[in-house]
């Protein structure tokens, strides 16, 4: 009786391992996207909600091109006692090319918004011109 049992789990497990394959066999593969995303803070602790906006924000690049290597975020203060005084500067690197941003707003949220806004443009343009090549 124990032979028989081990038979039928073997052709349960044998059915169940089929349909897994066909299953892969037939799902659209994903694209691995690797993007590294580095926070760089001068003279100040980002809070971890921050962090997660810039995270969030930045991650949504991968939309225009897909083969961004790198994204580096430097935040500072500038005039401490100024209203506007948060800059936000980021760099994008891609294969053969860096792109640049840099905005100074009342918020770092603000800023990261509108240097991400002015590097989606670039990106656009970077990606005609890889179109034409």
């Amino acid at each position: 009786m124990c032979t028989k049992m081990h038979i039928h789990a073997s052709e349960k497990l044998k059915n169940l391992m089929y349909n897994m394959v066909e299953t892969v066999r037939w799902s659209k593969p994903e694209k691995l996207r690797i993007m590294d995303i580095n926070v760089k803070t001068i003279k100040f602790d980002a809070t971890d909600k921050l962090q997660e906006f810039i995270q969030k924000k930045v991650s949504k690049l991968e939309k225009f091109c897909d083969n961004i290597r790198k994204v580096e975020v430097s935040l500072k203060v500038v005039k401490p006692e100024t209203v506007m005084n948060k800059q936000a500067a980021l760099t994008v690197s891609l294969p053969g090319e860096e792109l640049y941003a840099e905005k100074v707003c009342n918020t770092f949220e603000e800023a990261i918004q509108e240097s991400l806004s002015a590097l989606e443009k670039q990106l656009q343009r970077y990606k005609e011109k890889q179109a034409g090549k």
